[in-house]
């Protein structure tokens, strides 16, 4: 199965680059009119969720930087929004 990769540069800052991401992702992802593009533009192929990250340059490892836990660890685990039940 081919996936589209998409690599945002979003700056050095953190938290900046954390409310772009979350940005891009609702506007793009959950938005209606957004969605029925995305359907037209899919070519049969149905659409019900995508999954991101959050990633950062110099980290070797695949973290994502949207999904922290109380102590400030970033977790490897991908985003996932639900277009059906979104």
């Amino acid at each position: 199965m081919y996936r589209l990769q998409i690599d945002i540069p979003l700056g050095q800052d953190e938290e900046s680059a954390i409310a772009t991401a979350e940005s891009i992702m609702r506007w793009h992802f959950l938005d209606s009119e957004a969605q029925d593009k995305l359907q037209r533009l899919s070519r049969g192929t149905e659409l019900t969720e995508t999954n991101y990250r959050l990633g950062h340059d110099e980290d070797r490892q695949r973290s994502n930087y949207l999904d922290k836990n109380e102590n400030g660890h970033v977790s490897t685990k991908k985003c996932r929004i639900d277009m059906e039940n979104a």
